[in-house]
């Protein structure tokens, strides 16, 4: 492939949505260069992939994000869960802010980034937000697991950045509910009780009236690590 093709633009025209994408329908394939060389959806298959894109490199909230997810990198691994990068700018922008961040901060990138010049895959997940920034990807998350499913996207404004923990946490609570078959109550952390789905029918209400739950459509349980 030659230095100047941007592989994203071969995404059909007919895989552009015509609205954002939507939870627990099947991401949009995609092929990218990035610091780490090619990468398409297909290469994540069987492990978690987070997908998240920054308005610009050299700007001092998406350093501070990227430090802080290069400092969780080896917990998402744990997880089974690959990060990739991705704005508009080239993958040449992308290996000099890289290189200054490991000179400036001292930290090493260890996930790779992505090009998008054409904007094909910043289109195709609904990353440009032309009241935000007329050229810029907002501060989209999306959460895709092994299946190639997406189970989770946020939006954040330019200016606020993203949690990197809360990232990690939301990895954990999906895999933990996916594996138990329930619900992890606000503020959950590894490690702590998941939520019984409510109940059907009278009765089991009052079975779970008597069990002594605080009310009988709210029962928390140990979960297995």
């Amino acid at each position: 492939m030659s230095a100047g093709t941007d592989p994203a633009s071969s995404i059909p025209a007919a895989a552009l949505p015509a609205a954002l994408p939507r939870l627990n329908e099947p991401a949009i394939p995609f092929r990218v260069r990035t610091t780490h060389g090619e990468r398409s959806l297909a290469d994540y298959r069987g492990r978690w992939l987070l997908l998240f894109a920054h308005p610009a490199d050299f700007t001092p909230v998406c350093t501070s994000e990227f430090i802080a997810l290069a400092k969780l990198h080896d917990r998402f691994q744990a997880l089974g869960c690959d990060l990739l990068g991705l704005s508009v700018d080239s993958l040449f922008a992308h290996l000099a802010w890289v290189r200054s961040i490991r000179e400036s901060f001292g930290i090493e990138i260890p996930f790779a980034i992505a090009e998008d010049p054409s904007m094909a895959v910043a289109a195709a997940y609904g990353m440009i937000h032309p009241a935000d920034a007329s050229t810029a990807t907002v501060r989209a998350t999306f959460l895709i697991d092994p299946a190639g499913i997406l189970r989770l996207l946020t939006y954040y404004p330019t200016a606020i950045g993203r949690s990197a923990p809360e990232m990690l946490r939301t990895v954990a609570a999906l895999q933990q509910a996916d594996a138990a078959g329930l619900s992890t109550p606000g503020d959950w952390q590894p490690g702590q009780d998941a939520l019984l789905p409510p109940p059907l029918t009278v009765a089991e209400a009052d079975a779970r009236a008597r069990d002594g739950a605080p009310a009988w459509y709210y029962q928390s349980r140990p979960v297995a690590p």
